[in-house]
């Protein structure tokens, strides 16, 4: 039963990411603008949530050895994935479209747009390799405790941040990339149920 609370708790942010990117715009124009904002407002809180999946099996207070430093590296990281990606979420989403949807005409869309677009990606760039340092820092603090059992997970998450750098949540490479976290997650969650302590040489 525990297991599948983990499995829940860390796969519901990336399946509802994967089901919002099935609906989302393939492109922001003036007819587009109004769904484009709506989305990523609902958005902006669930964003964040992506890195419950590696705080969960993570929840526990850092101890002053590798594990511990290990923890305490991979929660850095995933505070630092949240506040970026949500700046991203921010200004090329709902700044972007509440401008483009204001505009004053369609000459006016490309040069409303694009400056955000840039601001935004070089914002969600930054939050999704901060992901991908958090999930290679998680993976070593939970290795001592839980073994070999943390490397299918981790190596799927890991694909999922290549990914997510440039797929945000667009159909489909996104999708695929949001339904790839929650493989990984689900599997990481399955790996660290039990504990295999790595035995330690005399």
């Amino acid at each position: 039963m525990l297991t599948i609370r983990k499995v829940v708790l860390g796969t519901a942010a990336p399946l509802l990411l994967a089901v919002a990117g099935a609906m989302h715009p393939h492109g922001l124009s003036r007819a587009t603008a109004s769904e484009w904002t709506q989305l990523h407002i609902t958005l902006l809180p669930v964003f964040p949530l992506l890195t419950l999946g590696l705080v969960i099996p993570l929840w526990h207070r850092p101890r002053p050895d590798l594990a511990g430093f290990a923890t305490a590296v991979a929660w850095t990281c995933a505070f630092t994935y949240a506040a970026f990606y949500t700046g991203l979420d921010a200004v090329a989403g709902i700044a972007a479209g509440t401008a483009v949807e204001h505009a004053a005409g369609e000459a006016d869309i490309g040069p409303i747009k694009h400056p955000l677009y840039a601001v935004g990606d070089s914002l969600g760039q930054f939050g999704a390799f901060a992901l991908i340092v958090a999930v290679v820092a998680t993976a070593v603090a939970l290795y001592p405790k839980h073994g070999a059992r943390v490397i299918p997970g981790t190596v799927v998450l890991l694909m999922a941040g290549w990914s997510f750098r440039d797929s945000h949540i667009f159909w489909p490479r996104g999708v695929w990339t949001m339904l790839g976290f929650a493989l990984g997650f689900a599997l990481l969650a399955a790996g660290t149920t039990r504990s295999t302590s790595i035995p330690r040489r005399a």
